[in-house]
């Protein structure tokens, strides 16, 4: 029909360009194939834990927390709201922020609509803490993934974990202090609410806690991400199929298949940026050095750019520039995965949690992009900080 307009898809933009950045040479081809074997199983790790998230939410483990919830919120609306922090933090934790973003934010949109709750504050508390939650363990997300084997060989006998757990919990002290001075007019008062009985599958729900529990102590221990993800979404998918297919989606809609050719496109784009020099120019405004001021700079640079652009090509530009010693690849951290709250592309995790509140909270695009702003523009350089100021204590 004439006049009607073609929309391209993103994922496809994305692969196309990635396609053309090795087929001329931009990218040489011995580069390409490190660069897939570095990132493959950090792919993998991201369609598994999708599959994990996904079995567990038609298993109704995510639904059985909202009620348990408001149960023990007995009425009060801040203690609600601890909950939510609780569920956002372990969620972020132990199955990546991107999980959290998908699979709470409508959690709590129910919470508070069964509540008679502003929705906004609790909306934005899961946003915020897929964010700044995302530091503890490799898992939590992509960057730390891609960070995680370095530390070992900077520093022999040196874990991810052992190195970021103070920052981590720095990062989320001052994120929900934060929260509550910002959002504690919305959470006095009390409600009445009984939380529905939904039947559940007596096999699956457990099964679904069980798995969770067990992928979060094998990631604790240090055991292969993408191996361990990949067993647990195995061991739910086959269970779900053998008890309720109807409550498994189509491979398509279940696969993210278009996150994965994106994050992949936007790997290549950075690989092939970095080989002809882009590391270099990012490492002036980096710095260099592991003082205080030096890693306050370097994560903020990481901070900066991850708005800029996005957190996972962020980190990648700028790890040359820290990839040398484990007190600025720590603060870098900082700055990529504790700054990206200020634009909404800043982190795949905001995408996808505007996505969900478009989906379910009516009036929400009403509501725009500014409150998530505002309040990036204060938390972002409060988190940033004092993650690499605890970097420096640790240091």
């Amino acid at each position: 029909m004439a006049g009607r307009r073609v929309r391209v898809p993103l994922w496809s933009v994305a692969v196309v360009l990635a396609g053309i950045v090795v087929a001329v040479g931009w990218l040489p081809l011995d580069a390409a194939g490190e660069l897939a074997e570095r990132v493959g199983p950090i792919l993998l790790f991201l369609v598994a834990i999708t599959v994990v998230a996904e079995m567990c939410a038609a298993a109704g483990l995510f639904d059985a927390a909202a009620s348990w919830a408001v149960r023990l919120a007995r009425g009060s609306r801040l203690r609600l709201w601890g909950l939510v922090v609780l569920l956002a933090c372990v969620c972020t934790i132990v199955l990546s922020l991107d999980t959290t973003a998908v699979l709470v934010t409508p959690v709590v949109l129910t919470l508070a609509r069964r509540t008679g709750s502003r929705p906004l504050p609790f909306a934005l508390t899961v946003l915020a803490l897929a964010n700044t939650a995302s530091l503890l363990l490799p898992v939590s997300n992509l960057t730390n993934l891609l960070a995680a084997h370095r530390f070992a060989r900077l520093e022999p006998g040196t874990s991810y974990t052992a190195t970021m757990w103070l920052p981590a919990l720095v990062v989320i002290a001052v994120t929900v202090l934060y929260l509550f001075v910002a959002h504690h007019r919305d959470l006095r008062g009390t409600f009445d609410a009984v939380a529905p009985t939904t039947e559940r599958d007596p096999v699956l729900l457990p099964l679904a806690a069980l798995v969770t529990v067990a992928l979060g102590v094998c990631f604790a221990v240090g055991l292969p991400v993408a191996l361990v993800a990949l067993a647990g979404a195995v061991l739910l998918l086959a269970v779900t199929l053998v008890r309720r297919r109807d409550l498994v989606a189509p491979v398509g809609e279940l696969v993210p298949w278009r996150t994965v050719l994106v994050v992949a496109s936007l790997f290549v784009a950075v690989e092939a940026w970095q080989v002809h020099g882009l590391g270099d120019l990012l490492a002036r405004f980096a710095g260099t050095g592991n003082g205080t001021g030096d890693l306050l700079q370097v994560a903020g640079a990481g901070a900066v750019a991850a708005n800029a652009v996005n957190n996972l090509p962020a980190y990648l530009a700028l790890e040359p520039a820290a990839a040398g010693d484990p007190a600025r690849l720590a603060a870098l951290l900082v700055g990529v995965n504790a700054g990206p709250l200020i634009t909404p592309w800043a982190s795949v995790a905001t995408v996808l949690w505007w996505v969900q509140c478009s989906r379910h909270w009516m009036g929400f695009r009403e509501v725009g992009w500014w409150p998530l702003v505002r309040q990036g523009l204060v938390l972002a350089p409060l988190a940033v900080v004092a993650g690499a100021l605890a970097v420096a204590a640790v240091a």
